[in-house]
């Protein structure tokens, strides 16, 4: 009996210590199922209580009056895992203030996997935003050092926030200071390339095959032919996807074969199917355009070199753009 207090005893101070500078920020988004939704009718879309975890470094009191440095993370189809909230603390252990978008909790939503209808970039852009106007005016957040970064889908958020387009329908004032998206789907290709000023980078691994490296490099050389220099792509030899995880490599039988999805995306933010150029603006007509290029049983698993590699680019990136020693 006494051991067992001792450990309920640990656990319990060990998930306070943990919590003691964690904040859990409220703010009203929508529901916008396409970037068309937020292009051409932002204003009606439905409105979403949405929250997040705001997580200052742990050396920090209440009553620091200092102004800290922002990373928003948000997390990929299957929502947080532990390889995401190490990177935050590896964050906060540089001195910078972290923030969990919580996008999926909040619209009772456990995994996209093997869907991508439920909830979709589109929407965890405008989340991140109504998030960053929420946090724009918090008294401890420095706003012109507020970065985002993200894995998979989020990793999509991280490198969609950046489209112009889609970010002047949202909010034309708060611009994120730096871009870090890890494995995206890189296989929406925009009509207008104009993306922000601010660095973005993205990391992606060489065998994946859930959201190709290919169309990442390609997408790249595009947008940097289009004039914007600040964005590049590393890529890690014999990595597949969520390659900093720990774990070997496996098959997820639902998730979906990007690898021959190549689509294009109009100015208004409509993604065309391919070949038949139908515009995917409802979850039906998006499983139905996915059908024809996609197939099942992508595989994932942990690389421990480019994991290494991930983290060191990730906490050397950050601290250039956020830290003003560096």
């Amino acid at each position: 009996m006494k051991i067992k207090l001792i450990t309920i005893f640990f656990l319990t101070a060990g998930i306070n210590a943990q919590n003691i500078h964690q904040d859990k920020i409220i703010f009203t988004s929508a529901n916008p199922f396409s970037f068309k939704d937020i292009i051409t009718d932002l204003d009606n879309q439905e409105s979403q209580e949405i929250f997040g975890n705001l997580t200052f470094p742990e050396y920090a009191s209440e009553e620091d009056s200092t102004k800290y440095p922002l990373i928003m993370g948000v997390a990929g189809s299957l929502g947080w895992a532990e390889h995401h909230l190490e990177y935050l603390k590896m964050y906060r252990e540089m001195g910078i203030a972290t923030f969990e978008v919580n996008s999926f909790k909040s619209r009772q939503v456990e995994s996209t996997v093997g869907t991508q209808v439920e909830v979709t970039t589109a929407t965890m852009v405008l989340d991140c935003y109504k998030a960053f106007e929420k946090l724009s005016v918090h008294p401890r957040i420095n706003k012109e050092k507020v970065a985002i970064t993200g894995w998979s889908l989020g990793g999509g958020v991280a490198l969609l926030s950046g489209w112009l387009p889609a970010k002047q329908a949202i909010d034309i004032d708060l611009t994120f200071a730096a871009h870090l998206s890890i494995y995206p789907p890189c296989i929406v290709e925009p009509e207008i390339l104009d993306f922000t000023d601010s660095p973005i980078h993205i990391l992606i691994g060489e065998l994946d095959n859930w959201v190709p490296a290919d169309a990442c490099v390609d997408l790249v050389s595009k947008i940097r032919a289009h004039g914007s220099e600040n964005i590049a792509v590393t890529v890690y030899e014999n990595a597949h996807h969520s390659f900093d995880r720990y774990g070997p490599v496996i098959v997820d039988k639902k998730g979906y074969i990007l690898t021959d999805c190549r689509l294009k995306m109009r100015a208004d933010g409509a993604v065309l199917m391919n070949f038949l150029d139908i515009p995917m603006t409802t979850p039906l007509l998006q499983k139905i355009g996915l059908a024809f290029c996609a197939e099942r049983g992508p595989s994932y698993g942990g690389n421990p070199e480019a994991r290494e590699k991930a983290f060191q680019f990730a906490r050397e990136f950050m601290g250039q753009y956020l830290l003003p020693d560096n």
